[in-house]
C-alpha cells in the first residue's frame, strides 16, 4: 500500500472513531405527576396514550419500580440517585422545610462534566426558594443549560405561578392562549430544535417533567370530549375490568386479588352528582392525553433528527394517584390564581358540584374514588408508603440496545436507580466532590443489565415520607400509615398477596420486628430519624 493510500485509510479511519464518539446515546427523561400506576393504556387504562403504548411496544415494562410517594421527595430522589434526605427534601419543599443538598450532585451537572448538553422544562421542586430572591437551587444553577418551566409544585395549567424561562419570570397576557402541558411538550420540541441546529455535536440530556394530570383539573375541551362515555359504569366496575386488562397484559400476576373499594369513595350506584363525577374524570383522563400528544410530537422531532433509535427515553410518574379533596385550598397556592384568570374571570376554588371542572375558572381535584381507580388494583394514595403511593409505572425505550421488545420486566427497581443507569449508559463518572463539595455516595444501582435480560442484584428498598414508611426486601414488605386506619406496622408477603390485604404481623411476628429494626436502621443512616 502506498503513502496516498495509507493517508486516505488512516482518514478514514479517525472519521469513523469520530463519528462513533458522536453517537453516545441522548437521554430523555419524562415524569408524570400524581398519575396512577394504571392510568395509561399499556398498563391497563381507558386513558388513550398510543405513543406511550409505541415506546412500551418497543422497550421494556417495569411491573415493580417504586418512587417516593410524593412529588418533591421522588424529584430529589430522581435528580440525585440518593434517598430524599439525604438530598435534602424528605419533606415538602418550602418555608425551610427541605431544599436540594449542595452535597448531593444532580444528573445535569454530572452529565455536563462528560460534554452532554443539559435541558429541562417543567416542574422543578425541589429549591425552598420559589418567588426569585433565592435562586441558588433553581434548574440553571443545578446544572441545566436551558429551563422553561414552574419552580413551585402546583399551579393553575392556563396560568401557572412561579413560571420562568431560565432565571427569568415568564409574564403571560390573555391572548397567548396558554396550556402549560402543551407549553412544555412544544418548549421541549423547540430545544431539541436548536440543540442540532447549533450544538449537533454533543449528545443530551432531557429531563421533561410534566404536571400534568396533577390538580388543578384543567384541560382543554377538545380533549375532554373524547372521553364522553368512556367512565359511565362508574369506578367499581371499571376498577374490575382494569384489573383483567392488567392481568392479560401481564402487568400483575393471575393471583392479584382487586383491594377492597376505598372507605372515603362511595359505591357508584350510591354516587349523586354522577354527571359532575364523570367530568372530573374525563378532565383527568384528559390531561394524560395531552400530555402523551406531546410526548408524540417530541418522539416524531427525534425521528425527523434521525435521533430516535439512539435516544434511551424513560417514563414514570412520581407517585400514585392522588386522592386529595383540596379543603382549604387557597391557603396552599398563590392567592391569584384560586381567585381570578388571566383575563379578570372569578375562579372558583374548591370540588364545588356546582361547578364543572376543566376551565380556569375551575380549581379542584378529582378525589379518592377516581384515585383509587387510578392504583388499581392497589391500595391507598399518593404520600403512603402502600403500593397505591409508592408503584409507578416504568418504561425504557432504546432502539439501538433494547433487542427484546414488549418485553415486561418484573425487577424491584427504584427511583434512586435512575441517576446509576443514565451514568452507566453514558459512561460517567460519579464524583466523590463537586464544586468543592463532598457528594454523598449514590445509593441507587444501574438497571441496565435488565435490558439485557439479566438479573437486578437489588435486595431491599426503603421509605419515609410524612411519618408514612415502608420497606421491602424479597417479597416481604412492611408499611406504616399516618392515616387513621393505619398508625401500625403491617407485614406482606407480596408474592401470595400483592394488593397488601393480609397482615402477617401477628403470624411472623420474628420476621415482623427483624424488618422493623431494618427500617430504623437505614432511618437513621439516612437521617429519617436522629435517635
Amino acid at each position: 500500500m502506498n503513502k496516498k493510500h495509507t493517508t486516505i485509510l488512516l482518514f478514514f479511519l479517525t472519521l469513523g472513531i469520530q463519528i462513533v464518539a458522536q453517537k453516545r446515546p441522548n437521554i430523555i427523561l419524562i415524569m408524570a405527576d400524581d398519575m396512577g400506576y394504571s392510568d395509561i393504556g399499556c398498563y391497563g387504562g381507558e386513558i388513550n396514550t398510543p405513543n406511550l403504548d409505541e415506546l412500551a411496544e418497543g422497550g421494556i415494562r417495569f411491573t415493580q419500580f417504586y418512587n417516593n410517594a410524593r412529588c418533591c421527595p421522588t424529584r430529589a430522589a430522581l435528580l440525585t440517585g440518593l434517598y430524599p434526605h439525604q438530598a435534602g427534601v424528605g419533606g415538602m419543599v418550602g418555608h425551610g422545610h427541605g431544599d436540594l443538598s449542595i452535597n448531593a450532585v444532580t444528573i445535569a451537572e454530572i452529565m455536563k462534566t462528560n460534554g452532554y448538553a443539559t435541558y429541562m422544562t417543567g416542574k422543578w421542586h425541589v429549591a425552598d426558594s420559589d418567588n426569585g430572591e433565592d435562586k441558588h437551587n433553581w434548574p440553571i444553577q443545578r446544572g441545566f443549560d436551558k429551563f422553561f418551566g414552574t419552580i413551585k409544585g402546583v399551579g393553575s395549567y392556563f396560568d401557572p405561578y412561579s413560571l420562568n424561562y431560565n432565571n427569568e419570570a415568564v409574564k403571560l397576557k390573555p391572548e397567548d392562549s396558554f396550556y402549560y402541558t402543551d407549553a412544555i411538550s412544544d418548549s421541549t420540541v423547540s430545544f431539541i430544535d436548536n440543540h442540532f441546529q447549533n450544538n449537533k455535536q454533543s449528545p443530551f440530556f432531557f429531563y421533561v417533567a410534566y404536571t400534568a394530570p396533577h390538580w388543578p383539573l384543567h384541560a382543554l375541551p377538545k380533549d375532554i370530549e373524547k372521553y364522553e362515555g368512556v367512565f359511565n359504569k362508574g369506578w367499581d366496575v371499571l376498577r374490575e375490568e382494569r384489573l383483567e386488562r392488567m392481568k392479560n397484559l401481564g402487568i400483575v400476576p393471575e393471583n392479584v386479588k382487586l383491594s377492597p373499594r376505598n372507605p372515603r369513595a362511595k359505591a357508584w350506584s350510591a354516587t349523586e352528582n354522577k354527571k359532575w363525577e364523570l367530568q372530573r374524570m374525563m378532565t383527568y383522563a384528559a390531561m394524560v392525553d395531552n400530555m402523551d400528544q406531546g410526548i408524540g410530537r417530541i418522539i416524531s422531532k427525534l425521528k425527523k433528527e434521525g435521533e430516535f433509535d439512539n435516544t434511551l427515553i424513560m417514563f414514570l410518574s412520581d407517585n400514585g394517584g392522588c386522592a386529595e379533596t383540596l379543603e382549604g385550598v387557597e391557603q396552599w397556592v398563590s392567592s391569584r390564581e384560586v381567585s381570578v384568570t388571566i383575563d379578570g374571570k372569578r375562579v372558583y376554588p374548591g370540588n364545588d358540584i356546582n361547578v364543572l371542572p376543566g376551565p380556569a375558572t375551575s380549581y379542584m381535584s378529582y378525589g379518592p374514588a377516581w384515585a383509587n381507580l387510578s392504583n388499581t388494583p392497589y391500595r391507598r394514595f399518593k404520600k403512603s408508603g402502600h403500593e397505591g403511593g409508592v408503584i409507578s409505572p416504568f418504561i425504557m425505550h432504546w432502539p439501538m440496545q433494547i433487542k427484546d421488545k414488549n418485553a415486561l420486566a418484573n425487577e424491584v427497581a427504584s427511583i434512586i436507580d435512575v441517576m446509576p443507569t443514565i451514568l452507566d449508559v453514558t459512561e460517567t463518572n460519579y464524583p466523590n466532590s463537586y464544586k468543592g463539595n463532598k457528594i454523598q455516595a449514590t445509593e441507587g444501582i444501574s438497571i441496565m443489565s435488565v435490558l439485557n435480560g439479566k438479573k437486578l442484584l437489588r435486595d431491599e428498598w426503603f421509605m419515609e415520607h410524612g411519618r408514612n414508611k415502608a420497606y421491602r426486601k424479597g417479597d416481604w414488605k412492611i408499611a406504616w400509615s399516618r392515616q387513621k386506619d393505619g398508625q401500625e406496622w403491617e407485614l406482606f408477603n407480596l408474592k401470595e398477596d400483592p394488593t397488601e390485604l393480609n397482615n402477617l404481623a401477628s403470624k411472623y411476628p420474628e420476621k415482623h420486628i427483624e424488618m422493623i429494626d431494618r427500617w430504623y436502621e437505614w432511618a437513621k443512616r439516612v437521617k429519617v430519624v436522629h435517635k
